[in-house]
């Protein structure tokens, strides 16, 4: 019969092995999700270079305005943090969380006043939790986030901004680099500055005729500039979070495999012991029975 200490080591064994498996699955499942990830990204990014192209040539028609162009002073700063709806992705949520927090102790310390817009329940739950005053909070967006997302947070944080409500937005992300490196960034986003060109494109730039004005041409582009930043923000972020995950749990998953492999060492020098013992009561009392009988 089994020991107490060979029973629990047995049960150990078997309790990580089962949360191994299912930190594999989480490991494959990331891993799956982490080639189409980057694929939206990269496939986001001419759209936006498209579109800074544009205004930087509506920008050069000269004597251009427009209310997201305008520079404040600032009283109000609303900060759009991305994070995650899930844990099991190591620091991913607490670095860019850190990141904001840090910014928001700084503007703070200025006398701004700080307005949150928390996209997933990590960023949502700590500043709600801290007492820090959340106007929007978006939920069930970072997994396979949308244009329509993007553009839901992109309207309102124009409204906040076009009413006077706010006079600054900056956005807190994890910028995809690679799947082994994502960096926790901050960016300006509102009020917008206009992109400028270099030397070359100055000298290869054509010049063009507007209809309508360029003013109503900004009117229509500029807007449809934050949700494209915003939509590449947010995919950036759904990547970096899967590359995360998949990192975490693979080291979740080896981490398992070596407490199996220790755990089976001492079970093994556990049931060893309990058969010496077997052996040496056996012999004993063979010994005794032996003596009993001369």
């Amino acid at each position: 019969m089994a020991s107490a200490q060979l029973r629990d080591t047995r049960r150990r064994i078997g309790s990580v092995d089962a949360i191994k498996k299912i930190t594999r699955a989480m490991e494959l499942i990331a891993a799956s999700r982490i080639p189409k990830a980057q694929a939206r990204v990269h496939g986001s990014k001419p759209y936006t270079a498209k579109l800074i192209e544009v205004i930087e040539n509506v920008g050069a028609a000269g004597g251009t305005s427009h209310r997201l162009l305008e520079q404040r002073d600032i009283r109000t700063v609303g900060l759009l943090i991305v994070s995650s709806d899930r844990g099991l992705a190591g620091s991913y949520a607490s670095n860019v969380i850190r990141l904001a927090e840090a910014r928001i102790r700084e503007l703070d310390r200025e006398g701004k006043d700080v307005v949150l817009y928390a996209v997933g329940k990590k960023a949502q739950g700590y500043f709600r939790y801290r007492g820090y005053r959340i106007e929007g909070a978006y939920v069930g967006v970072t997994d396979t986030p949308g244009y329509g997302d993007a553009r839901a947070i992109a309207n309102t944080a124009l409204a906040a901004f076009a009413t006077g409500h706010i006079d600054a937005v900056e956005v807190f992300f994890t910028r995809f680099q690679s799947a082994m490196t994502q960096v926790p960034t901050r960016l300006d986003l509102l009020p917008i500055t206009p992109p400028e060109a270099g030397e070359t494109e100055r000298e290869q730039r054509v010049s063009y005729e507007y209809e309508p004005s360029p003013e109503e041409i900004l009117d229509r582009l500029l807007p449809r500039y934050v949700e494209a930043t915003i939509f590449n923000i947010l995919l950036e972020a759904s990547a970096s979070e899967h590359s995360a995950r998949r990192r975490a749990m693979k080291a979740a998953t080896d981490n398992a495999e070596e407490l199996i492999r220790v755990l089976r060492v001492q079970a093994n020098r556990a049931r060893q012991a309990e058969i010496t013992t077997a052996i040496a009561e056996i012999v004993g009392g063979a010994e005794a029975l032996a003596e009993g009988r001369k």
